[in-house]
């Protein structure tokens, strides 16, 4: 149970840290890739500062990318198995570069840096269908030497669907809406369909994967999204992310690319006259790593599937209505993730599950958040 109290902490801890490192150490970790005639201090990245135990890289390629190598596979099979291969146990790094401005006096904000280590649970595979569920359990190395207990965070969530022509695409100012594909748009793709900690949508995109002779990468269409916390945490001046995705398996784990635009927007879909700020690059390494400790990680999801299984449910229930809608920030001074995440907490410390209450208290809290659009 103690791990399920300081998720909050893990959260904040390690993605959205306050960074205390000396001048020196700052010059060192600034980027390679970045602005030679800048003040190193000022491009020094800002996130993860804090330490986890040595990791164990597993250097061998895995039985998913055997798999995913085999000869005579259809390209639909191939697509599943490199969406497939993405489970399993990680050491996962962020790493963000703005690399262009377009308004004069433009000037770069700082680099963003941060890791974990992360499990990638299945879901659901259904064939056309796989839904795969990120839950950090990290390890925190204290200035003596030793190790906080493991703390849990029920991280994002992606739903792959293929040949899939029903999207629910971020609109700006905390709004989705939905968009139909053609349907010679949807032949042969997947649409990848990302979810918030607490289940509530993200972005969602279209794109087909690419498969060489050991080579295997989706490439999605240009895709809204809402700021991401690393992003929203420390600036106001920018409302949408604009951009493209590509998740590349590899040997020992996958990578995840993005290509963004940080743009001002003049009201909902609709981009300011002078709205488009920056470029930025990013690059998510996704290593597979042996001998971590996830156990508190399995048991907080078995404990808690039931209920998240809920949430979701829930969710296709407003999305399935195919209507726009907005989501409140807060209600009653609380987010919504931190009402789920709190009653996911009790859960754990109830000797039953209680599946009628768990229903409705996930649908009023939903409600309460959720304003439907004509």
């Amino acid at each position: 149970m103690r791990s399920t109290r300081i998720w909050l902490a893990a959260f904040f801890v390690v993605f959205n840290p306050v960074t205390t490192t000396s001048a020196e150490e700052q010059v060192r970790r600034q980027f390679t890739f970045t602005w030679p005639y800048t003040d190193a201090s000022e491009m020094a990245p800002r996130g993860g500062s804090s330490k986890g135990p040595e990791i164990n890289l597993d250097a061998k390629p895995g039985l998913a990318w055997a798999s995913l190598r085999e000869k005579d596979l259809t390209k639909f099979e191939r697509d599943r198995r490199a969406i497939l291969a993405m489970q399993g146990p990680y050491r996962a790094s962020f790493d963000f570069l703005e690399v262009a401005g377009f308004k004069p006096g433009f000037s770069p904000a700082a680099p963003y840096q941060s890791w974990g280590t992360e499990y990638i649970y299945l879901i659901v595979d259904e064939g056309d269908f796989i839904s795969l569920q990120h839950i950090l359990v990290i390890f925190i190395k204290k200035a003596d030497g030793t190790l906080t207990d493991p703390m849990v965070v029920k991280h994002w969530r992606q739903d792959w669907r293929y040949e899939d022509q029903e999207l629910t695409v971020f609109n700006g100012f905390n709004s989705w809406k939905s968009e139909r594909s053609p349907i010679k748009t949807s032949k042969g793709s997947w649409t990848q369909a990302v979810f918030q900690v607490d289940d509530s949508p993200r972005y969602e995109a279209q794109g087909k994967w690419n498969h060489k002779e050991n080579y295997s990468q989706w490439q999605s269409d240009e895709t809204w999204r809402p700021l991401p916390r690393r992003e929203f945490s420390v600036r106001d001046d920018y409302h949408a992310l604009i951009g493209k995705n590509r998740h590349t398996i590899t040997p020992t784990g996958w990578t995840h690319q993005e290509d963004n635009l940080k743009v001002v927007l003049a009201e909902p879909g609709v981009i300011a006259n002078d709205g488009i700020l920056s470029q930025e690059l990013g690059f998510n390494r996704y290593e597979r790593i042996i001998g971590h400790d996830f156990s508190e990680g399995d048991a907080y999801w078995a404990e808690t599937e039931d209920f998240w299984s809920e949430v979701r449910m829930a969710w296709d229930e407003v999305i399935g209505d195919r209507g726009a809608f907005t989501l409140a920030n807060e209600v009653d001074g609380r987010r919504m993730y931190s009402a789920m995440f709190g009653y996911a907490i009790q859960i754990r410390e109830q000797e039953s599950y209680d599946s009628e209450a768990a229903r409705r208290y996930v649908r009023e809290t939903i409600k309460k958040f959720v304003r439907k659009h004509q």
